[in-house]
């Protein structure tokens, strides 16, 4: 069994990675290569990836782009105010 990686652009056509990598003998060994390169291979070109194991597919489309946190809320004046 041979687990890889499928690289795509965001409209999921497949993209040559900017860092090549080899053919993993595990899923967790798959997932450790991403999570150490997924900055590299984002810069490169690639917005999302998918993981197959042989030919079956594990799941994927999963996107590189970091998550962007949700802004913090911001107090109302009036709130502010008696803070103060």
């Amino acid at each position: 069994m041979a687990w890889t990686w499928r690289f795509e652009k965001s409209d999921g056509t497949e993209t040559e990675p900017a860092l090549q990598p080899e053919e993993f003998t595990t899923q967790g060994d798959a997932e450790s290569w991403i999570g150490e390169y997924w900055k590299e291979l984002l810069d490169g070109g690639a917005a999302q990836v998918t993981l197959f194991d042989d030919a079956t597919k594990i799941y994927g489309p999963m996107s590189l782009q970091a998550e962007q946190p949700e802004p913090a809320e911001q107090p109302e004046p009036a709130e502010q105010a008696e803070q103060s």
